[in-house]
């Protein structure tokens, strides 16, 4: 039986075919966004000002069906970043997930800070839509690209001044993803082919990552709490999104955890300096 993300992968190559028709290279390098240069991903995970929050944009998912259809990316996005997020994600994937790359193109036009495109992106012509459409950042998932392909999707995203954020959920996707000298590290807490949840991934195989490596955790995080333990365990961000888009008003409930987490983050370091 065809799994989950097998489906959308044979899907998103059909979709990648026929958009190239639709849409050519030469006609995506006429945005205005193109030649515009992209803000680091890395650069405002690591900010001490910030909160490492990732705040995203998700209207529905494989499992959960809708979530949140008829978001405004406008207010929302605006809102996320007033309350101290240090980036947006968007996701364009329209089948599966409800996105569009319009949404993505809203946030861009109405917010300073760094975009990610979370895409299923299996194709160079996706890295090119991406620039056009005004990402700073690109989502590659190593469960579904081999090493070579990573490497040279990577590659290709910094030509065009993207960075890279590479998703694993286990062990045996780390070595490649570290040799396609990635940007960001996401380590999902979700497998992507059975949808279940297992928040203890991330620890484990953020002990296995390099010092340097700016990781982040991915899926799962429905509190403040969890956050924080995570940033006590080595993470330097969280993207998280449904968890903000079940709500009424996506962009309190952001705020509302990201207060929380601070606070939390305060007290820990607190804390540690009254051991010391």
């Amino acid at each position: 039986m065809m799994d989950k993300l097998t489906e959308i992968i044979n899907h998103k190559k059909r979709e990648v075919e026929n958009r190239k028709g639709l849409y050519p290279v030469r006609l995506l390098e006429q945005s205005i966004f193109f030649p515009t240069k992209s803000l680091s991903l890395k650069h405002y995970i690591k900010r001490p000002d910030k909160s490492g929050v990732i705040a995203e944009i998700k209207r529905k998912s494989p499992s959960k069906g809708d979530i949140n259809p008829y978001v405004s990316v406008e207010r929302t996005s605006i809102g996320y970043m007033q309350a101290g997020a240090s980036a947006l994600s968007v996701l364009t994937d329209k089948e599966f997930f409800g996105g569009s790359n319009d949404d993505l193109v809203v946030a861009r036009r109405f917010n300073f800070c760094p975009i990610l495109r979370k895409e299923f992106i299996i194709d160079e012509y996706q890295v090119i839509e991406s620039k056009s459409i005004g990402a700073d950042a690109i989502l590659l998932i190593a469960a579904v690209l081999d090493e070579n392909e990573l490497l040279k999707l990577t590659q290709f995203a910094h030509s065009l001044g993207l960075e890279v954020l590479i998703e694993i959920h286990e062990e045996a996707e780390l070595d490649r993803c570290l040799s396609a000298n990635a940007d960001l590290v996401g380590v999902n807490n979700r497998d992507l082919r059975t949808f279940k949840v297992d928040l203890n991934q991330s620890i484990r195989l953020a002990k296995k990552l390099p010092d340097d490596a700016v990781k982040i955790a991915e899926s799962g995080i429905d509190s403040a709490a969890t956050a924080a333990y995570l940033s006590q365990n080595g993470f330097d961000g969280f993207l998280i999104g449904e968890s903000f888009m079940r709500a009424a008003r996506p962009e309190i409930a952001a705020g509302e955890f990201i207060k929380e987490l601070n606070r939390l983050k305060a007290k820990t370091k607190s804390d540690v300096t009254v051991k010391a």
